[in-house]
Parts: structure tokens; C-alpha cells; sequence
């Protein structure tokens, strides 16, 4: 089956349109794979960097680290590394920056737009035994990390401090890489994205210099000295530099959890609920938007018996009595809008079996067709147009005949589509990318954009103009080509020399 995806995925590429999701890399400034000769002698210079037992070039190392979770095929990397502190990182950037060899930083590999394919061959960069916490302020609300730290090692540590690092993916993410992609989830409609949590960042550039972003130790929680630069490199995706620590907000641990799950006759119901909710000030911890097909699919794979049409899924933290009241203020919301079932979920292994089983929804998609694949894309809108982006979309998978389970962030306007496809089929998987393409050009059209969280990689850089305009894409290119001369951090990404 591998070989035939491997076959048919080229094949679509090769006959792909001008907005095609996943294309080969393009741009003047391109890197050719190193020659075996060229591989060894690189091996033997990194080696007295960073160890002879931190780096490696056995194919199947090169392939796990050539991809993510999105539905492309491995782009391996000629070579692996794995660097052990900033320093090393440092050193390893300036030989290769010398030696003109591409750069692609690894953390946990769970993205879903090929951010880390190295489509110009080069070296991937392991920061997974970076995993130290540098610093940590609890009576300031920060802590500073190192890649290696994922989400939820975090909060595993943070707990016995009364703490937690709400922003949540979903995947248990170097948070680091969430910097990088400027992650956000579940959690954003009242704790934010990335971009509102991150207070510095410690970045290795191409030539190997050491920036903070902020100013080496620097952790205020605002700042109005000279340009952002550490929300340059929040969503940079690697291709400005190496994040090699980041300096994070905590949030203090609520008092009470509550959740809720709300079913609703049809999407326009349930998010005219959650604009009523924003508009009457309830600050609503989370609000997913599932629809009739995201509910079926949880069902038969998470052993639940939610009514199958679109439902709300919804969380709220404050105190005993705030969660009430704030529940009870939604549940009246809800039977306005034609509501019905209002079911609570106070204990912690009511909550957690529901949130897992949102969380579960790609492989409970999966499960829906044996066999098959998924590209799993996003898109943002404000909230007011997201009914009708929705339907639009869900009569789209209709007309082409694939599944496509909905659901999405609505309380920031965010929604993503995991489109099935089979790959030993080519007019299926040319089916699903035309879904994906037109999905971000109506999100466009209505003010919104093309990825609200995934980030563009490979996959969405044909629309950044369209989104943007050509001024925009212009400032991007010149703001790549001063920090990154020789186009050598994550070449083929997000935007090309």
C-alpha cells in the first residue's frame, strides 16, 4: 500500500493546480541533496560537535524525521542530529551555514503541513534531548523551556504549583514547535494562541549567532522597546532560525471545571449560541463545534450515544459558583437557539473521557474508512461568517462523495476539515486536495484566512499572496533574506528566496 500511496501521491502533485496543497519546493535559492561522499564527511565534522552517537544517517532515522502527520510522503533529510545544549546548536549552524547545507529543526514531528520535509535534502536538527526547564518563576507566572519540553510534561510539572500552560493542541507538542507554528487549540477563545503566550525566545540564526527576542533574561509581561521580535519568530515555522528556548505565561489552576455537551438542529443554531455567548461576556474556557458526521464517528470510536447532529462541546473555569452560573447563562442561550440534551460532565473522569474523545476524533475519523488517509486542514473566519463557510463546505464533500467530518474552535471563528481519501486512489486524493484548496479560497473571500493554527509549510504557501497581498509576501521575502541570506533555515517552507 505504501508504494502505490507513494505513486499516486506523486502523481497528483505532478498534475497539481496552481493552489495545490503540498507542492515540490520553488524559489530561486534551492539546495541539491549531498552525495554519499559529501554525507560522510559532514557525519565525521558533526560528530565532533555534538557526538558521534548524536548523529545519524541510517535511512529509516533520515525518513521518520522527513515527515510529519500531515498525509505527504517522506522528504528524508540526508542527515539527523541531535544537539544537546544552545551552544552545540551554535556550533552546528555556523558549519553548516559555512558549508552551505540546509537546516530543518525537529521537535516532536507532529505537524500537519510537511514543516519539517527536507525537500532540499540537508540536515535535521533534533532538539528532543534539549529537555531541561532553565527557569522557573512561579510567583511571576513564567517559566522558561527547552525543546524537549512538551506540553504535557509541563503541566505534569506545574500542577503541584497550582499552575497549568493552557494552550492545547491537542498532540502533546514540543512547545517549543508551538512557538514555531504559532500553535494554539481548544483552549484559545479564553487563554489565547502562542502568539499571547510567549515572552521571549532564545533563536540559533542561519550563521550561527544567538538572539533573545526580548533581551537575554528579559520576562515583563509588555514591553514597548523597538520592534516585536519575538512574535517574528512565533509562527516562523523554522525558517528564520532555531527556537532553542522559550519563556512562557502560566495561568493559575481554576478552582472548578465543568463541562458540557449541548445538541443542536442544525451548525447556524449552534453558533449563533456562541456569538450570543461572547456577546453576553460568559468567559467561556472552550467551545468545539462538532457536526452530525465529527458526532457519529466519536460515537462508534470513543463508545459515547450523543444525538447525531451538530454539537457544542463547552468547558468553564472560575470558582464553584462561577462555573454555574456561567452554565446555567449558556444552557438559557442554548434553548433559545433550539438547544436541546444539556448534559454536565463535573467529574474529572466525565471530563477527561470527553475531551479524549475530541481529541481522538483524527483516528476516529480514520476509523470511519479502514485503510484510508486524511488531510486534515483549517481555516479562520469571523465568527459571523462561519455558518454559512460550513455549509458551504460540508455540500462541497457531499458533491465530491468523501467524508469529511467538521469541528472546530468557534469560539475564535476556527474550524478544520479532516477529508478522507484513499490512497491507492488518485481521483480520490484529487478529489479531497480540490476540497482543501477551495476551503481556504471561501475563507479568504470572507475575510478570514487560510490556516488559522496548522501553520502554511509546504502545504498553503500558494495562498499567503492571495491572503496577504503582494506588499505583504514582498516584506516577508526581505525580512527572510536579511535573517537568513543563503536561504538555508527550512528551505521550501512558508516563503521562497
Amino acid at each position: 500500500m505504501l508504494l502505490n500511496y507513494r505513486r499516486v501521491f506523486n502523481s497528483v502533485l505532478s498534475k497539481s493546480t496552481k493552489r495545490s496543497f503540498h507542492p515540490s519546493a520553488s524559489g530561486r535559492q534551492t539546495h541539491t541533496r549531498l552525495k554519499p561522499n559529501q554525507v560522510e564527511d559532514l557525519k565525521t565534522l558533526l560528530s565532533g560537535i555534538v557526538g558521534k552517537e548524536s548523529v545519524s544517517n541510517a535511512g529509516i532515522v533520515c525518513e521518520q524525521h522527513g515527515r510529519d502527520e500531515g498525509p505527504s510522503m517522506p522528504s528524508p533529510a540526508d542527515l539527523v542530529i541531535w544537539p544537546k545544549t544552545t551552544e552545540e546548536v551554535s556550533e552546528v549552524a555556523k558549519l553548516l551555514f559555512a558549508k552551505n547545507v540546509a537546516m530543518i529543526p525537529f521537535g516532536t514531528g507532529t505537524g500537519l503541513e510537511s514543516g519539517v520535509c527536507a525537500v532540499q535534502g540537508g540536515v535535521s536538527i533534533d532538539l528532543s534531548k534539549m529537555d531541561q526547564i532553565t527557569a522557573f518563576n512561579p510567583e511571576d507566572f513564567d517559566i522558561t523551556v527547552q525543546p524537549g519540553i512538551t506540553r504535557q510534561m509541563l503541566n505534569h510539572h506545574l500542577k503541584d504549583y497550582g499552575l497549568w500552560f493552557p494552550v492545547d493542541p491537542g498532540a502533546d507538542c514540543s512547545l517549543c514547535g508551538m512557538a514555531a507554528t504559532s500553535a494554539s487549540g481548544t483552549n484559545a477563545v479564553r487563554y489565547g494562541t502562542m502568539r499571547e503566550n510567549v515572552l521571549n525566545l532564545e533563536v540559533v540564526l542561519s550563521n550561527g549567532r544567538i538572539l533573545h527576542t526580548a533581551g537575554k533574561g528579559r520576562r515583563s509581561r509588555k514591553s514597548a522597546a523597538g520592534y516585536n521580535l519575538t512574535n517574528l519568530f512565533v509562527g516562523s515555522e523554522g525558517t528564520l532560525g532555531l527556537i532553542t528556548s522559550s519563556t512562557l505565561r502560566l495561568h493559575a489552576l481554576p478552582e472548578a471545571t465543568l463541562s458540557a455537551v449541548c445538541s443542536f438542529p442544525d451548525v447556524r443554531s449552534a453558533v449563533e449560541t456562541t456569538i450570543m455567548t461572547l456577546q453576553c461576556s460568559v468567559p467561556v474556557a472552550r467551545i468545539e463545534l462538532l457536526d452530525d458526521v465529527a458526532i457519529a464517528a466519536c460515537n462508534r470510536y470513543s463508545k459515547l450515544d450523543y444525538d447525531v447532529t451538530p454539537t457544542l462541546f463547552l468547558e468553564f473555569h472560575g470558582t464553584e459558583n462561577d462555573v454555574l452560573v456561567q452554565a446555567e447563562t449558556v444552557a438559557e442561550i442554548a434553548r433559545s437557539n433550539g438547544g436541546s440534551d444539556f448534559q454536565w460532565a463535573k467529574e474529572a473522569e466525565s471530563r477527561n473521557k470527553l475531551w479524549k474523545a475530541r481529541h481522538d476524533l483524527l483516528y476516529a475519523t480514520l476509523a470511519l474508512q479502514p485503510g484510508s488517509r486524511a488531510i486534515v486542514t483549517d481555516v479562520c473566519v469571523p465568527i459571523s461568517k462561519l455558518p454559512d463557510l460550513v455549509v458551504q463546505t460540508k455540500d462541497d464533500v457531499l458533491k465530491t462523495g468523501l467524508i469529511s467530518p467538521i469541528l472546530g474552535h468557534v469560539g475564535d471563528g476556527n474550524f478544520h476539515a479532516f477529508i478522507l481519501f484513499d490512497p491507492n486512489d488518485e481521483a480520490s486524493l484529487k478529489r479531497a486536495k480540490g476540497v482543501a484548496v477551495r476551503l481556504a479560497e471561501r475563507a479568504i473571500a470572507l475575510d478570514g484566512t487560510c490556516t488559522g493554527e496548522h501553520g502554511i509549510g509546504l502545504g498553503k504557501k500558494g495562498f499567503l499572496e492571495m491572503e496577504l497581498g503582494p506588499e505583504a509576501v514582498m516584506t516577508m521575502r526581505e525580512l527572510k533574506q536579511a535573517l537568513d541570506p543563503k536561504g538555508l533555515m527550512n528551505p521550501g517552507k512558508v516563503i521562497d528566496l
